[in-house]
């Protein structure tokens, strides 16, 4: 059956009206991959143990926080940096407090700056993993253990960074269900 010239031209709008559609969802997930990857935009890796090989060579550590405009919470590293040994595991905390008198929900991003090393920074346990809801004036040290992939070293562009900067900013998210139920009871209860 051949189509006619009307028929042809819609078949062929309606296939990349679907291609465009396929590419623009299939995106987000590519391009997430292509961070974790290669690094890029800081992104780091994660892993379940630490490295097998520590080297003699050491590398400085910066740990920088934010916030959000107008998240409630005040946020900052306990330590400003460290060294540690190329392939050693690093325990670093972040402090959290909630001054307001509600329970407030954050999520992390993060980032490792220079881009080069975000494909060597690897996370094994990270708060910003999940997200944190601190009751008020609650106060918390968060942990972040990482290590530096000893690939580096040998690395094109890797080789010749000597100070990562790891960097947290926290922002507002609406409160977990089982929360906000809880909050939303206690509201009720005292009006």
């Amino acid at each position: 059956m051949a189509l006619d010239g009307k028929n042809k031209t819609l078949a062929q709008t309606v296939s990349v009206v679907v291609l465009m559609g396929a590419l623009a969802w299939a995106s987000v997930p590519f391009y997430d991959w292509f961070c974790r990857v290669t690094g890029f935009g800081g992104v780091t890796n994660t892993a379940q143990t630490g490295s097998d090989v520590i080297l003699d060579q050491t590398i400085k550590i910066r740990f920088d926080a934010s916030i959000e405009r107008d998240f409630p919470w005040t946020f900052t590293p306990m330590q400003r940096e460290m060294e540690v040994r190329i392939g050693e595991t690093g325990l670093a905390f972040y402090e959290a407090y909630n001054p307001t008198d509600r329970p407030v929900a954050g999520s992390a991003a993060y980032n490792v700056t220079p881009y080069e090393a975000g494909g060597f920074f690897t996370k094994i346990d990270c708060f910003c993993f999940e997200e944190q809801v601190l009751q008020p004036g609650e106060r918390v040290q968060m942990p972040v253990t990482f290590f530096v992939d000893p690939e580096i070293v040998t690395d094109r562009e890797g080789q010749y960074v000597h100070t990562i900067t790891l960097g947290y900013t926290f922002y507002e998210i609406d409160l977990p269900e089982a929360q906000a139920s809880l909050e939303a009871g206690t509201k009720t209860n005292l009006n």
